[in-house]
């Protein structure tokens, strides 16, 4: 939710593209997690602040590659198909953005 990538998102939903989400709840930082809208929505809907970010991605058409080796957070991350975030919701976790040059340029990272 700290890099949205909007232009891109909508460049990709122009020409069939999904888009997916690599380190959806953070990266390594977790940062996310701990910010007050995440953590206020996530008490609302009774589910980790994890689970918020992780069906946030959902709500917005994208694929989420969350990465754990403990068995547990595993199926958390997965327990997130029996419930929705509102428009409102989705809305307030996506002004957490802080613009396209806050994430890795995928061009030059990662291949």
């Amino acid at each position: 939710p700290t890099v949205t990538r909007e232009s891109a998102r909508a460049y990709h939903a122009q020409h069939g593209i999904v888009t997916q989400s690599w380190s959806p709840i953070g990266g390594q930082s977790n940062d996310v997690l701990r910010e007050p809208v995440v953590a206020d929505v996530a008490k609302r809907h009774g589910r980790t602040p994890a689970q918020i970010v992780l069906r946030w991605h959902m709500e917005l058409g994208l694929t989420a590659v969350p990465k754990s080796s403990d068995p547990a957070r595993l199926r958390q991350n997965l327990d997130i198909f029996d419930f929705s975030l509102s428009t409102d919701e989705v809305a307030a976790i996506s002004a957490l953005d802080q613009g396209d040059a806050a994430g890795a340029d995928s061009d030059a990272f990662g291949h």
